[in-house]
């Protein structure tokens, strides 16, 4: 990792410690995903563990978890592997990875994954690497795949443009392709209200009912941001409820991606 101006400081500093989590995300020949997630500390000196010398730039930890999904984001496989660990003992633990089988990335993942491999029943850095896996996965299949994402009811007084179709119920999944934020070019509404100058919309391509995922999700894509108004018209609302300083606002789909 380079140093940058937001990193410089004024006082002399020197690297002790790297931890690296790198993610992979594979298209399997199967039309099954593969997300490989790793996790890396390294020392930039000699430490000893296990009553063993570890030198500087071998890892302490070297591990990694990979998962294997369908476009719903179901997990149909999972398995670990530990290349460097500070006891040899680290890696036992009876393929407990096998236990994600059968959760949903989006769905109560989180906790779910708590339940199942918290504290003792798992690894602390594999399990560290679950968390990574929701948002990962969204990028990693962003433009190749349709992808169904739960959706709510948005909360904190948001509500759908006036056009905006509301039989669907609150809890089912909804099919969210290119033309619903999982793929379009970097910031630009495939249906606004109002396409900017010299932007068209294809007439046979229907414009989706529910909001772009990725809206209302950080500072830069509130409702009422810049960003929304220029290149999420339809969705922009100007005078969006403000959450109170020091809470988060309720997110469409649980706490999968924050």
């Amino acid at each position: 990792m380079r140093d940058s101006p937001a990193a410089s400081v004024s006082l002399q500093r020197r690297l002790v410690h790297r931890r690296s989590i790198d993610v992979e995300v594979y298209a399997r020949e199967d039309g099954l995903w593969d997300l490989q997630a790793e996790l890396r500390d390294v020392k930039t000196r000699d430490i000893t563990l296990s009553e063993r010398i570890r030198p500087a730039g071998v890892p302490v930890h070297d591990m990694l978890l990979i998962v294997t999904i369908d476009d719903v984001l179901d997990i149909v496989d999972a398995r670990s592997h530990t290349l460097f660990s500070p006891y040899d003992t680290c890696g036992d633990h009876d393929d407990a990875y096998k236990r994600l089988i059968g959760l949903n990335l989006l769905r109560g993942f989180r906790a779910a994954v708590r339940q199942r491999l918290g504290g003792v029943l798992g690894c602390t850095h594999l399990t560290e690497l679950t968390q990574v896996l929701p948002t990962a996965a969204i990028q990693g299949l962003a433009g190749l795949t349709k992808v169904a994402m739960p959706v709510t009811e948005h909360s904190a007084g948001m509500k759908r443009p006036p056009d905006s179709l509301r039989s669907h119920s609150t809890s089912r999944l909804a099919s969210h392709s290119d033309s619903h934020g999982m793929g379009q070019s970097a910031g630009t509404d495939p249906c606004p209200a109002h396409p900017p100058e010299g932007v068209s919309v294809p007439s046979e391509r229907p414009c989706g009912t529910d909001m772009p995922f990725q809206l209302n999700r950080c500072h830069a894509l509130r409702l009422d941001a810049p960003a929304v108004a220029k290149f999420y018209p339809r969705w922009a609302q100007p005078s969006a409820p403000q959450r109170a300083k020091g809470t988060m606002p309720t997110s469409q789909t649980e706490d999968e991606t924050p």
